[in-house]
């Protein structure tokens, strides 16, 4: 693989990296690879260097995102070590705060679902779409686009239409308001509900934990291996040692 010289050629990279030639031109506009020399007639060559810079950000984004991943590589390229591990911290940090979140936010629906609908806040007739939207602090386009995903399922008003929301339709938008701070999509919020409806238990609450509970293990492994593969590339290019060859696909 690759040209005289043992250079690469941007074709050899894109393959070594699984991308496509564009996103290795991507690479180097955004600074995610290191300056690129090119030929006495202005071809790009890249060398093993380039190579472990690609899949470097490629790890680190499976962790931290592309903004960040992105953001990491540039600092390291700059010569600002300090600003790559600040970087580095900062995702672990809030990662670290999204599952303290999780827990929080778990417990909290928990207290919800086991707790009886209050009729003591809602008037017999229910409250109207603008009435329940100021009672639990959201938009009423909120609660119409909840409705909408069928999360929601509120009476009617057979004289005017109007729609009416009872103690346990306020009861599960409390529910929807933490699931989605807790950033669960809406169909498995939904299942979350109709399993509430169906049986009053909170199965697949639980499950709807612990599934986001999974998601953030896996990201913090992710973010762990990013961070090898960063210690890797920058101690390398610090003692100006070559980078040896490792798996081009992990």
């Amino acid at each position: 693989m690759g040209g005289a010289g043992g250079g690469l050629r941007p074709i050899d990279l894109a393959r070594a990296a699984g991308v496509s030639t564009q996103q290795i031109r991507d690479y180097e506009d955004a600074g995610v690879l290191p300056p690129v020399p090119r030929t006495p007639s202005g071809y790009r060559r890249f060398d093993a260097v380039h190579r472990e810079a690609a899949l470097t950000y490629q790890a680190l984004a499976r962790g931290h995102g592309g903004d960040a991943a992105q953001a990491i590589m540039r600092a390291v390229h700059a010569g600002d070590l300090p600003q790559a591990y600040a970087l580095v911290d900062a995702g672990h940090a809030a990662l670290h705060e999204q599952r303290l979140s999780l827990r929080a936010t778990g417990e909290a629906l928990q207290a919800v679902a086991e707790r009886k609908p209050d009729t003591s806040a809602v008037p017999r007739a229910g409250l109207r779409i603008g009435e329940a939207a100021a009672h639990l602090g959201v938009r009423a386009s909120a609660l119409r686009m909840w409705e909408s995903a069928g999360l929601l399922v509120p009476a009617r008003d057979p004289a005017t239409g109007y729609r009416l929301y009872g103690p346990s339709d306020v009861r599960d938008a409390r529910m929807v308001i933490l699931l989605r701070q807790g950033r669960h999509p809406l169909p498995q919020i939904r299942l979350v509900l109709d399993d509430l409806r169906r049986t009053g238990g909170a199965g697949a609450l639980g499950e709807a934990i612990a599934r986001r509970g999974a998601e953030l293990a896996l990201r913090s492994a992710a973010m762990i291996e990013g961070s090898g593969r960063l210690h890797h590339y920058v101690t390398a290019r610090a003692s100006g040692n070559s980078i040896s060859r490792t798996p081009e696909r992990e």
